[in-house]
């Protein structure tokens, strides 16, 4: 078409044409010849100029198309998947065409590639941020970091394997947060109880620690060990703190004890002695292990020392006095006065421990009430007895009473009072044989004797039965001797006839006396009876209330003058005698 269109140009016109010249000049056939051979030498060089290049262009694209299709492969291989939706597997058509139609997914892939890389980019960056901050590096620059992201692999699987590091970072980060801010919440309540600074302490550790200065908290190990050093330390503050306070609280409750300190006194350091049940976990009051507490109890401590010397002798005699008022209530063995002085001596030289000295007195105490309420059914039963020996005494001198029948005023009260004496003496034996079996019991569990007024009780009970017996002997004797005299007098009369000035009433004093002389004096019984007991009285003595020193125990002597209960029943005993040397009742 083109060789018709444009005849003038096209190879065959123009070769006729050079066959004109050359037949018109008559070139030679083997120049002709010569010059058509370069002709077409040089077109087949043109040709193949033209065929190299569409060579060289079909190698481009299928270069191109290789290199297009590696890469989409490589992409689907980094991001893990398998394929992309919308691609055929298999292309088909010219080069240019599958180019085409792999150029647009080559694109896609490129864009996708780029978002994983961003988004691995994001992840590992938090990472390595939040890898600083457990590190302890708080300057960390994101800017200055540069982030190498691994092209290769930019599977979803291992955007999820830097996703779950950089979670557990964040859990360990948080756990770190907390832990920090749990020894600073406890650094701040150590603090506050132990009257501390709780800021320079945290400052000390880290500023960072430090809300203040507004920076990061700095939670690396280190820090963590810091805390942990810190918050021991303070532990131990306070655990010493509390433990001197417990010496201190301890020494003042002693003190206070010792010298009956009272109430409003005491109540100053209240907030001391009530941390004596406590541990080092129960407090938590602020302020209440401050050096100024410390302080004052120490001073308070050391001011009750300096009184202690001077109130201890007064102490000691007002619990003497508590010892001696339950002995004389209970008729015990009280403690002697030379004793006493020695004590008193040795508190005010201090040669003895005022605080065991008091707590052998509150020991002694203890045991005087004890024995005394053991003591105390018996002497219920003395009493009694006692009360019933002076009925019986009243009853004696009522009985010797000549005029006790006669119409006087208040001669019929006496009579009702003989009535229930008779009542009340009628029982005395029952008594006293209840007496002396309770004593035997209580010696036998206690193995000591029992001692009213220092003397033995059943020494006294016996002599009393003794004295009691012979009383009975006497009046038998007495009545049979007045019945012999009245029937001397009787038979006189009967012989030489009655004489009315003589009166048979009255005996003779003297005669009937004598019936008494036979009888074993009062005294001598009782110191035979107490002779007998000796070694149980001995006992008595050394098994009574110790004072002091255990193991120096012997008889003592009386402080305070007190009538014997022998030497008043002697004294009773001889009046009741000597009522006999009178008239004798009808």
């Amino acid at each position: 078409m083109r060789s018709s269109a444009l005849p003038e140009t096209s190879c065959g016109y123009l070769l006729q044409e050079l066959q004109m010249i050359w037949d018109e000049v008559g070139e030679h056939q083997f120049e002709r010849e010569k010059v058509l051979l370069d002709l077409e030498q040089e077109c087949l060089e043109v040709y193949r100029r033209k065929v190299d290049r569409a060579n060289i262009s079909r190698a481009r694209l299928h270069q191109e198309l290789a290199e297009s299709e590696a890469e989409f492969t490589h992409l689907l291989l980094s991001l893990g998947e398998r394929s992309l939706p919308g691609r055929p597997e298999k292309m088909s058509g010219t080069l240019k065409e599958q180019l085409d139609s792999i150029t647009p997914a080559l694109r896609e892939m490129r864009l996708r590639k780029e978002e994983r890389v961003n988004q691995f980019r994001a992840v590992q960056a938090q990472i390595q941020k939040i890898s600083a901050e457990i590190a302890g590096l708080s300057e960390y620059d994101d800017s200055s970091t540069t982030i190498i992201v691994n092209e290769n692999d930019l599977s979803l699987k291992k955007i999820e394997e830097y996703q779950t590091e950089l979670q557990r970072l964040h859990n360990e980060k948080n756990d770190r947060l907390q832990r920090v801010g749990k020894y600073i919440g406890t650094v701040h309540n150590l603090s506050a109880i132990l009257g501390m600074e709780s800021s320079m302490i945290i400052t000390k550790v880290h500023p960072s620690l430090n809300e203040l200065y507004g920076i990061s908290k700095n939670i690396s190990d280190n820090i963590l060990a810091k805390l942990n050093s810190t918050v021991e330390s303070l532990e131990e503050e306070k655990q010493k703190r509390l433990e001197k306070l417990h010496h201190l609280g301890k020494a003042l409750t002693k003190l206070w004890n010792l010298m009956d300190t009272p109430y409003e006194d005491r109540r100053r350091f209240s907030h001391v002695t009530s941390l004596l049940s406590s541990s080092s976990i129960q407090v938590s009051n602020p302020g209440s292990l401050t050096h100024n507490i410390i302080e004052q109890a120490e001073a308070e401590v050391k001011r009750l020392d300096q009184l202690k010397a001077s109130k201890m002798k007064e102490l000691f005699l007002k619990k003497q006095n508590e010892l001696e008022g339950i002995c004389n209530n209970s008729h015990m063995e009280i403690p002697s006065q030379s004793e006493m002085d020695k004590l008193i001596n040795l508190i005010t030289s201090g040669e003895i421990d005022h605080a065991d000295l008091l707590t052998s007195m509150d020991e002694q105490i203890s045991r005087a009430k004890e024995e005394a309420s053991s003591r105390k059914a018996i002497m219920e039963k003395v009493e009694r007895w006692i009360l019933a020996r002076d009925e019986e005494r009243w009853l004696e001198e009522y009985s010797t009473d000549e005029n006790r029948y006669s119409v006087s005023r208040g001669a019929h009260k006496n009579l009702r009072r003989a009535e229930k004496a008779r009542v009340i003496v009628n029982k005395i034996p029952a008594l006293v044989d209840s007496l002396i079996a309770k004593t035997k019991s209580w010696e036998e569990e206690r193995n000591k004797v029992f001692l009213y007024d220092e003397v033995p009780l059943l020494a006294m009970l016996e002599e009393y039965n003794m004295l009691r017996q012979e009383r009975e002997e006497e009046k038998q004797r007495q009545r049979e001797n007045k019945k012999v005299q009245i029937q001397v007098v009787v038979e006189q009369e009967n012989v030489f006839g009655s004489r009315p000035g003589t009166s048979n009433r009255h005996l003779s004093n003297r005669s009937l006396n004598g019936g008494f002389n036979n009888a074993i004096p009062l005294n001598r019984r009782v110191s035979m009876s107490i002779q007998q007991s000796g070694s149980n009285s001995s006992n008595s003595a050394t098994q009574g209330i110790s004072f002091v020193t255990e193991g120096r125990k012997m008889r003592r002597q009386k402080m305070f003058a007190r009538p014997s209960l022998v030497s008043q029943l002697r004294d009773e005993t001889a009046s009741v005698v000597s009522t006999f040397s009178g008239p004798l009742s009808p």
